[in-house]
């Protein structure tokens, strides 16, 4: 499992779930990054294998995205783009209460360097 942190740099400076990783919603859009910047994180970070211009997600990792809250729209944006890609939806989920909810029940949270 690994938990993403799809927010950006500016909320990163408030704080965020101990052992998350960032992974800006806009890293993982084929509208707004170049496909082979999208590979390298599918590849390196999640797990997933490409075979020619297929990928195969049997030993991809489960993903975990979170951003602001239920309100905010960018793991949503996250989870839709992976999905587009082929990333399989039993291996995504979504904390819908993000940051937000995470900061109400007193949860530990770090800075991100």
């Amino acid at each position: 499992v690994l938990v993403i942190d799809s927010r950006g740099p500016d909320w990163l400076t408030r704080g965020t779930i101990p052992g998350s990783v960032n992974i800006h919603y806009k890293r993982l859009s084929l509208n707004a990054a170049e496909e082979s910047d999208i590979a390298a994180i599918l590849e390196q970070q999640f797990g997933a294998q490409r075979n020619g211009t297929l990928w195969n997600f049997s030993g991809a990792k489960t993903l975990v995205m979170f951003c602001n809250g239920a309100w905010c729209g960018q793991s949503p944006t996250n989870i839709r783009g992976l999905m587009r890609i082929g990333y399989p939806p039993s291996k995504l989920k979504w904390y819908r209460g993000g940051m937000q909810a995470w900061e109400i029940l007193g949860l530990t949270k770090v800075v991100a360097e």
